[in-house]
């Protein structure tokens, strides 16, 4: 095919997210040479200043796929062991049993059994899942709050477990990818955001990807709206916020252009070397903070529509923001959308998200944008 993105189709699929009810988002699509760029909307909504393609993004978890293949870095050079007991390398934050039969490969595919630590973290949110019982209040408490990683670590560990380690499906924690961090610094000796930065951020020649070093995002950004399902109305502005909640599980600055360059490069052996990256495509069902069970890698889940080709990639959310990448196992079809709105459903009279005609237009996106 010559022509094999349909460029009006992707103008056209971003504007009507924008007209659904997104403040703003943007959007990279690449199928071989050819690249689509798009954005939609405004990245201010006092201002009306635009969203623009090029903008750096707070990109959420697809952090972990980073986090994961830096590790599994290590596991080439023989210091960790994908199916070792994480108590071999960190004897205090899971003590005794646990740390026996938790292994590295459980916390890179969430199935270690660990809870997630954010509802204790954020005591409003305290009652997550249970939606309509949370509330938003803890966000702004913690807008500017220094979390310990240690801390958090043992908040999840000490919260009640949600699985056996080994079993399926897994819950996906953020407890994990802490406790990974902390394994990659041991083996190392070098803070985790140094050690990616170097080995996957440089080498993968992302210009402007890293992690945060202050509250604010540098660079041309979007403001980040958050509406907490409903209970902020007008959505508030999380842009700036100090992002120890997440550190390097969650806490990545991207574009949608590095995020397609990072994804192609990593299914194509670039990062990681074959037999890791087979790994890495190796899944097991997992519990999404959504609610719904997914496929989930080492870092990775996949995305599959009948008679089409598997993407692999991840997605991501912070206070605010959202983004998703995805790219076609042969690296020939890449997209990354990022969106400055999250959490924009209301609650029904049970509780349950409601659906919302942003839902629509965005699933509408990513499948032009995958497979059309």
């Amino acid at each position: 095919m010559k022509n094999p993105l349909d460029l009006a189709a992707l103008d056209a699929a971003v504007e009507n997210v924008h007209r659904a009810g997104m403040p703003g988002l943007f959007a990279e699509v690449r199928d071989g040479d050819q690249v689509w760029r798009g954005a939609a909307g405004v990245a201010d909504v006092v201002t009306g200043r635009p969203v623009t393609a090029d903008m750096r993004h707070r990109v959420g978890s697809v952090t972990k796929t980073f986090t994961a293949a830096a590790v599994l870095q290590q596991v080439e050079s023989g210091r960790i062991g994908l199916d070792t007991p994480i108590g071999r390398y960190l004897p205090e934050p899971v003590p005794g049993e646990r740390g026996d039969a938790i292994t590295v490969r459980m916390l890179i595919n969430h199935t270690s059994g660990l809870a997630e630590y954010l509802p204790y973290a954020y005591p409003s949110l305290k009652a997550y899942p249970v939606l309509a019982d949370t509330g938003p209040q803890s966000l702004d408490d913690h807008r500017f709050t220094r979390f310990d990683p240690a801390e958090l670590i043992g908040m999840g560990v000490d919260a009640p477990p949600v699985g056996t380690p080994g079993g399926t499906p897994g819950v996906y924690s953020n407890t994990n990818y802490l406790l990974l961090v902390q394994i990659l610094e041991q083996v190392t000796g070098t803070p985790a955001e140094r050690y990616i930065t170097r080995n996957v951020i440089e080498r993968a020649g992302l210009r402007d990807t890293g992690f945060p070093t202050g509250p604010d995002v540098d660079g041309p950004h979007s403001r980040l709206y958050e509406a907490w399902f409903g209970m902020i109305d007008p959505p508030r502005d999380y842009s700036s916020y100090d992002m120890s909640w997440v550190g390097p599980s969650a806490s990545l600055i991207s574009t949608v252009s590095d995020l397609n360059r990072f994804y192609g490069l990593l299914l194509a052996g670039e990062i990681v070397g074959p037999s890791s990256l087979a790994q890495m495509r190796r899944t097991v069902p997992v519990v999404s903070q959504e609610g719904k069970v997914i496929d989930y890698g080492l870092g990775l889940h996949p995305t599959r529509a009948p008679g089409q080709g598997t993407f692999w990639g991840h997605g991501g959310t912070v206070w605010g923001g959202g983004t998703l990448a995805m790219t076609r196992a042969d690296g020939g079809r890449r997209m990354a959308v990022a969106v400055n709105l999250q959490r924009w459903n209301g609650l029904d009279p049970s509780g349950r998200p409601k659906p919302h005609p942003i839902d629509d237009a965005l699933a509408t996106l990513y499948r032009v944008a995958m497979y059309g």
